[in-house]
């Protein structure tokens, strides 16, 4: 049976019309599906009101006690919750999850070395028989990008990470699709040139790509992700746009697609 696992960006959360737009889509894609989402600027904007300081270290946020509690009360709460809403609306039947409810995505607190990146978890299990059983039941998971260690803390953990991980899981049951939708068409060649999308990506072109600097910053570690699913035995990755979600499922012809 085929499975398509989907993760949206912060920056899509953050413009509600293209999020709208999105889950419309996201709610016609046929068959199971799981949807993971990213944080956005909410966060940022509710520690501001609290007199919490945002510190970020090469764009990942130093997670203290106090940041911590902001980014469940967020991802978990109000962000997660209001996409479980709009999807109802849409006609999915969500669940909205962390990877605490169930325990379904166990991590452990991220070792410091030359930073303490504080509260910040890295991902050691993913309990797929859970999820199927949701999945069986007709629900759709949405997870929020926050896990759990056996100590009892909640650790904020990269969505990108998280996505890949959970497709990976999946794999050992479905025949798994992962997209990674964000505010490009694609991986772009050219970073100044929003249509120069590269069809096909196989790992020597974006090793090529990524020691001319075409391909840098934030879309290393996501491509990073991508490459390390189809190793692990999710069947396609696809990255593209929010606004192609449905075009790159159901046709297969929007976005880059990811080989090896």
């Amino acid at each position: 049976m085929k499975l398509t696992v989907v993760k949206i960006g912060g920056n899509v959360i953050d413009n509600p019309t293209l999020c709208s737009q999105f889950l419309s889509d996201f709610a016609q894609i046929a068959g199971p599906k799981i949807l993971v989402h990213g944080g956005g600027k909410i966060a940022t904007q509710i520690a501001e009101k609290l007199g919490i300081e945002t510190v970020m270290v090469e764009g990942r946020r130093i997670t203290d006690q106090s940041m911590l509690n902001v980014v469940t009360m967020v991802y978990g709460g109000l962000v997660n919750k209001n996409l479980v809403a709009q999807l109802q609306k849409f006609g999915t039947n969500a669940i909205g999850l962390t990877g605490a409810d169930g325990g379904v995505i166990l991590s452990k607190k991220r070792p410091v070395k030359e930073i303490d990146y504080g509260f910040v978890g890295d991902i050691e299990r993913v309990d797929a028989g859970q999820i199927a059983g949701m999945i069986a039941q007709g629900l759709t998971p949405v997870f929020a990008p926050l896990t759990y260690d056996l100590d009892g803390n909640m650790l904020n953990t990269n969505a990108d990470t998280q996505a890949q991980a959970v497709a990976t899981a999946m794999s050992q049951e479905f025949e798994v699709n992962l997209v990674y939708c964000f505010e490009k068409k694609g991986v772009l060649s050219n970073p100044d040139d929003d249509d120069s999308v590269i069809p096909q990506l196989q790992p020597e072109a974006y090793a090529a790509y990524k020691a001319s600097g075409a391909i840098n910053k934030g879309m290393i570690p996501k491509l990073d992700n991508a490459f390390k699913a189809l190793g692990e035995g999710v069947k396609q990755v696809t990255i593209c746009h929010a606004k192609e979600v449905l075009a790159a499922v159901s046709e297969g012809n929007a976005g880059t697609k990811l080989t090896i």
